[in-house]
């Protein structure tokens, strides 16, 4: 299997990151696995305990030490529906570096919130991902910023993987990991990483009926772009496939299924009464695939990924009620 980085990439990656936040715990919960039943031990890797209340704090923190001093006194702006938008906002203001945001109009009023609290310039541009993503290349040519993609880069890569590289260190023998896909940095992590500590394990993908691009082409071969998204989980709400991911996913992962958001909206119930934690739609995605899965991995140590726990007051509403945001 051929990756954009290495795993040596990933420990430089630990290192830089050490100094700003501990590693984010992992738990086991005997009424989750229950739930999942098939003699299935299921390991939760707490990503919501993460400073932003999601792993992308990794990736942010990873792009914005890596930056030569230049680029540090220029600034990054990056394009994003919010967690990534979060973890570099945090990161820039733990090392002093202007960070300008841009979000879809009409995004997660909390995460908007969340990101101009961290002294970050936020802009609403355009009403579809890719829109916002061609304001954000404009605006970075026109203020000369470093552009730090939530996929397309290398430091966000090796960011995602250091929590993979922990997560290995605190379950050794786990045999699978189950994640949600919206880019694949966490995927792609967890292969590269694995690949070098525990071969033997296998990773699943996970993503939403309704955002099934990266899915689509997994299965085809065949790349996409711009393809429809319409799920509640934003942060795997992706229609594209992309460069740095896209072919190290097609050979690495064991398999991709797809959920729907009424499996996601359960999940995300499901996690809050067994653990009490509450996720977002892309934080409770892995648990629902592993729902799709289980029979297959009867009597294995599975692990989870709660990656954000940044689900809005509005949604959580609607699901804790048991329901479903837009269906």
């Amino acid at each position: 299997m051929t990756a954009p980085i290495l795993y040596t990439d990933v420990l430089a990656a630990r290192e830089r990151l050490r100094p700003f936040f501990a590693p984010s715990p992992v738990r086991e919960y005997p009424l989750l696995n229950e739930l999942v039943g098939y003699g299935i031990s299921v390991f939760v890797k707490h990503e919501n305990h993460l400073p932003t209340g999601s792993f992308k704090v990794r990736n942010g923190t990873s792009s914005i030490t890596a930056l030569t001093a230049e680029q540090a006194a220029r600034g990054v702006i990056a394009a994003t529906t919010g967690n990534h938008g979060l973890g570099l906002a945090w990161a820039g203001a733990a090392r002093g570096v202007s960070v300008t945001i841009c979000v879809p109009k009409g995004n997660n009023p909390e995460k908007n919130d969340g990101i101009r609290s961290f002294g970050a310039t936020l802009i609403e541009a355009g009403y579809r991902y890719d829109e916002t993503v061609a304001a954000c290349r404009a605006i970075a040519e026109q203020e000369q910023r470093t552009i730090v993609h939530s996929t397309n880069h290398r430091e966000v890569l090796t960011g995602a993987g250091t929590m993979s590289a922990e997560f290995l260190e605190q379950v050794p023998e786990l045999d699978a990991i189950v994640i949600a896909l919206g880019g694949g940095s966490q995927a792609v992590g967890a292969l590269v990483v694995g690949a070098e500590v525990r071969p033997s394990l296998k990773v699943y993908a996970v993503q939403s009926q309704g955002a099934s691009a990266q899915h689509d082409a997994w299965h085809d071969g065949d790349a996409r772009s711009e393809a429809p998204v319409e799920t509640f989980a934003e942060g795997i709400a992706t229609g594209s496939t992309y460069e740095l991911t896209f072919e190290t996913l097609r050979a690495g992962l064991a398999d991709f299924v797809l959920s729907s958001d009424k499996m996601i909206a359960q999940a995300v119930r499901d996690l809050w009464r067994t653990t009490h934690n509450l996720a977002e739609g892309s934080g409770a995605t892995g648990l629902a695939g592993l729902r799709l899965l289980a029979p297959r991995l009867a009597g294995q140590r599975v692990g989870i990924v709660l990656c954000g726990g940044n689900l809005d007051a509005q949604r959580a509403v609607v699901i804790l009620g048991g329901g479903t945001p837009g269906l």
